[in-house]
């Protein structure tokens, strides 16, 4: 996957929606309808550390329980 320069410096925040589905989504647009926002504004390596240290299992919610 090629980054961009300019993703490099931007900051970002991590959003959730109702299946505990976890994004990376840059900080300066507003969260999309159906996703809250649960990590503040940083870098885009701590923003990916947080990710993966909170969301550990990947299915969606609805087939974590089956």
């Amino acid at each position: 996957m090629v980054v961009m320069a300019e993703e490099l410096e931007t900051r970002f925040v991590v959003v959730c929606n109702h299946e505990q589905q976890h994004a990376l989504w840059p900080a300066f647009k507003p969260v999309p309808a159906g996703w809250q926002q649960v990590k503040s504004a940083d870098s885009r390596e701590n923003c990916l550390d947080y990710v993966n240290r909170s969301w550990t299992d990947i299915r969606p919610l609805s087939l974590q329980t089956l």
